[in-house]
């Protein structure tokens, strides 16, 4: 594909000069590129609909649109079909252990919060839903289809999210981006930017709080400081046991995102080390939780 949105992304008018798309190394959604167009530098994102993640264009362009008016993210310049212009933040992009500073958890919490509860108010348009048990149970039907080499895992994958769903309980719904990886942060020197809407929809708060967590190590102590901080109120042992139900609901619906990614997507990326990566994670999370729930009756 890269060739082809190169040249795609050449020939937009847009531009007022001929311009020489540049490639961003680490996408593993979309192929993207910088571009300079007369002294100024754009943000192109290139990719189209892919069903077999829930990634839909029309919701990501909505809610990158909505999340620019909420104060969060940088301005969609252009769009059209396969391609999104974005300004350019001249910045720091965050690794994992910038997340676990104290000094940014405190300006992440209330980015997240705006995210929640802003950009509801200027989204625009049909909106989609994200719940990750779903999710989940169609990548396993994928991955069975597909024939893919973790197909043995499955039930027994199955078999925890099933308890890990009823763990959840009921949750409140909030406009959540549910793909807090360190790398769609942004830090310009003055303030934070979070970016990449590919999977933003209407979910509970708990997805990205505890989306956050699983992806970037936080510690127990960080995770305690960060429901206190985000709900107002002490944690209580329900909440706690939901968060980490959540929690481990994030980290399978990644491994097991990977695994798709294994045999559909055609980007230069080692999905196979991601997938071992995030199965570990999830599975030392599960054991985590095992120790705190209340133990099912068979």
């Amino acid at each position: 594909m890269m060739s082809n949105a190169v040249e795609k992304i050449k020939n937009m008018t847009l531009w007022d000069s001929p311009v020489d798309p540049q490639p961003v190394s680490g996408g593993i959604t979309n192929d993207n590129y910088i571009v300079n167009d007369n002294g100024r530098d754009y943000f192109v994102r290139a990719g189209d609909d892919i069903p077999l993640h829930g990634v839909m264009r029309f919701n990501e362009l909505a809610a990158s649109r909505a999340a620019w008016e909420a104060g969060l993210s940088p301005g969609v310049v252009h769009k059209e079909p396969g391609i999104m212009v974005l300004e350019f933040i001249h910045g720091r992009t965050f690794a994992e252990d910038d997340i676990r500073k104290p000094e940014n958890l405190q300006k992440i919490l209330p980015l997240i919060k705006s995210c929640h509860n802003d950009v509801p108010k200027f989204f625009r348009g049909p909106a989609m839903i994200f719940w990750v048990f779903q999710v989940v149970r169609d990548y396993a039907s994928t991955l069975r289809t597909g024939n893919s080499r973790m197909c043995n895992v499955l039930p027994d994958l199955l078999l925890k999210s099933s308890r890990l769903e009823r763990a959840v309980g009921k949750i409140d719904i909030v406009f959540g981006h549910n793909d807090l990886l360190a790398s769609n942060f942004i830090d310009d020197g003055k303030r934070l930017w979070l970016i990449d809407f590919d999977y933003a929809g209407f979910n509970s708060p708990l997805f990205d709080l505890g989306g956050l967590a699983s992806n970037n190590g936080l510690d127990d102590e960080q995770e305690k400081w960060m429901l206190e901080t985000y709900f107002e109120e002490v944690l209580t042992e329900s909440l706690w046991i939901s968060y980490q139900a959540m929690k481990c609901g994030s980290l399978l619906r990644e491994s097991m995102w990977s695994m798709v990614s294994e045999i559909h997507s055609q980007l230069d990326f080692d999905y196979v080390a991601y997938t071992a990566e995030n199965l570990a994670r999830f599975e030392s999370a599960f054991a985590a939780f095992s120790e705190i729930a209340e133990p099912e009756k068979s």
